[in-house]
C-alpha cells in the first residue's frame, strides 16, 4: 500500500506540472530581519521556533558583550543613518537618547501587530517607552524591580535583626535603613552597611518624582530640594564610616562581596546572580534577600525593543519585536538568563511564583521581585543626558566624598559638572 500511494503522488505531481507549464507554486519572497542585541536577552533558542512559524522571515540575531560599546556604535549609526538593524534593543539606561530623537524610530503604537495592547505591561515600563511626542518607540522587555540584599551573619553577629518581620522595618525608609546602618557600624567597630554611595544614590533618585533633568530637559539640581536631601543622606552615612568605598562590578567591589566586606546591598532583580558569581560558594546562605525596598518600590534596568525608521521593513520588525516580548517568550528569556518580565500576565505564572534561590536560603525570589516591581509608581523623566550626569559626575563626586571631601564643596562641583553635560 506505501508503493502505491508513493507512485499515485508522484502521479499527480507530474499532472500538476503539465497543468502550471511545468513551474511549481509561487515561493513567497523570504526577507532577513536582522536583531541587534547585548548582554543576554535570552532569545538563542527563541528565533529558531520563530523563523519555523513564519516561513518567509530569516531572523539574524547580532550580539555585542557589553552594553557600554553596543549603546555608542547604536548612537553613531543614528547620527550617519547607516548600518542600524531592523530591531535594536536599548537598555533603559540609554533610553533617554533614543526619545530624543523619535524621528529616527517607527511609532510601535501605529506600525506593530493590533493585538498588542499597553496593558501587555507594568504601566509604568510601558509609559517609559514613549516619547514626549506621544510615539511608542520600545517594547519592553525586563525589568530590574528593587528589594534589599543583606547578610544574615553579619546583621546577627551585629546584634541586629534577621527575622523577615524585623528586617523589613529596619528597611522601610531611607531614615530607618541608614539609622540602622549607623548602629551596625558602632556595633561592628567600624565593618561598612552598604558597598558604595553611588549605588545607593542612584536608587534613591530614581525614585524621586523628579530626577536630574525636568520635561524641558534642563537641569533641576539647584531647585530639586529632594534630590539634594538625598545627597545629604548618604553622604552624611558616608561621613559615619557606612560607606565601604568601592565600585560596584569592579575588582574592589567583586572581592568585598567575597569577603564579606559590608553588610547590606542595593538589589534590582538582577543582581541576585552577580553575587552569587562573586561572592563565591563559601557565602552561599549567608546572603537574604527581602521584598523591602526603602520608601517603597523602585526599578534599575531593563530593555526595550525598538525599530529604527530606516528598517526596509519596518512592519515585519513589529512583528518580531512584539511576539519576543510576549509574556511566553519572556518567561522563557527569564528561565535562560534570569532577565526579570514586565508583562503583567506572566507575573501569574506558576513558573515565575515558584522560582527559589538556593543560594539566598531558598528564598522564593520570583514572588519577592513580582511584589517589588507592583510597587513602582510613575516612570520618572529622563532627558538626553541623564545616564551621563550619573555615569561622569555624581558617582566620580560621591567617590571623591568617600575619599575624605567635604560634601558641601563637592556639591557645588557637581552643579558644574552638570551645566557641562546639559546647557
Amino acid at each position: 500500500m506505501r508503493l502505491i500511494r508513493r507512485r499515485l503522488a508522484f502521479a499527480v505531481a507530474v499532472v500538476l506540472l503539465v497543468l502550471t507549464g511545468g513551474c511549481g507554486p509561487a515561493t513567497p519572497e523570504r526577507i532577513t530581519l536582522t536583531l541587534a542585541t547585548f548582554g543576554e536577552f535570552g532569545y538563542d533558542d527563541l528565533i529558531p521556533g520563530y523563523k519555523f512559524t513564519h516561513p518567509g522571515i530569516d531572523v539574524r540575531q547580532v550580539k555585542t558583550d557589553q552594553g557600554g560599546p553596543y549603546h555608542q556604535d547604536l548612537l553613531g549609526k543614528l547620527q550617519s543613518g547607516q548600518g542600524l538593524a531592523d530591531v535594536q534593543a536599548v537598555e533603559e539606561g540609554h533610553l533617554s537618547d533614543i526619545l530624543a530623537q523619535s524621528s529616527k524610530f517607527a511609532d510601535l503604537a501605529e506600525i506593530g501587530p493590533p493585538d498588542v495592547k499597553p496593558g501587555r505591561w507594568l504601566e509604568w515600563k510601558y509609559e517609559a517607552g514613549r516619547s514626549k511626542d506621544g510615539k511608542l518607540l520600545g517594547y519592553g522587555t525586563d525589568i530590574g524591580p528593587l528589594a534589599m540584599c543583606y547578610r544574615k551573619d553579619l546583621l546577627e553577629a551585629a546584634g541586629l535583626p534577621t527575622d523577615p518581620g524585623s528586617v523589613k522595618t529596619m528597611f522601610a525608609t531611607w531614615d530607618s535603613y541608614f539609622k540602622a546602618g549607623e548602629k551596625y557600624v558602632k556595633r561592628s567597630k567600624g565593618k561598612a552597611w552598604f558597598d558604595s554611595a553611588a549605588q545607593n544614590f542612584n536608587a534613591m533618585v530614581n525614585q524621586l518624582p523628579v530626577g536630574y533633568l525636568d520635561r524641558d530637559d534642563h537641569s533641576t539640581l539647584e531647585t530639586n530640594t529632594a534630590l539634594r536631601g538625598a545627597w545629604d543622606q548618604v553622604t552624611t552615612a558616608v561621613k559615619q564610616g557606612q560607606s565601604a568605598g568601592l565600585t560596584a562590578f569592579a575588582e574592589d567591589g567583586n572581592n568585598g562581596l567575597r569577603l564579606g566586606a559590608f553588610a547590606t546591598k542595593v538589589c534590582p532583580s538582577w543582581m541576585l546572580g552577580v553575587i552569587e558569581q562573586q561572592a563565591g560558594l563559601g557565602n552561599a546562605g549567608k546572603w537574604a534577600i527581602t521584598d523591602a525596598f526603602p520608601d517603597g518600590g523602585g526599578n534599575w534596568g531593563g530593555s526595550y525593543l525598538t525599530v529604527p525608521a530606516a528598517s526596509e521593513h519596518p512592519k515585519e520588525a513589529a512583528a518580531l519585536a512584539a511576539w519576543l516580548t510576549a509574556p511566553e517568550q519572556q518567561l522563557h528569556a527569564f528561565r535562560v538568563s534570569g532577565n526579570f518580565p514586565s508583562q503583567v500576565d506572566a507575573f501569574t505564572s506558576p513558573d515565575l511564583l515558584s522560582e527559589m534561590n538556593g543560594y539566598f536560603g531558598g528564598t522564593l525570589s520570583g514572588q519577592v521581585f513580582v511584589a517589588q516591581a507592583q510597587k513602582v509608581g510613575k516612570p520618572q523623566y529622563k532627558g538626553p543626558g541623564d545616564g551621563k550626569i550619573q555615569e561622569t559626575v555624581v558617582a566620580p563626586a560621591l567617590k571623591s566624598v568617600e575619599r575624605g571631601a567635604d560634601p558641601a564643596a563637592v556639591w557645588q562641583q557637581v552643579l558644574i559638572g552638570v551645566h557641562q553635560v546639559v546647557p
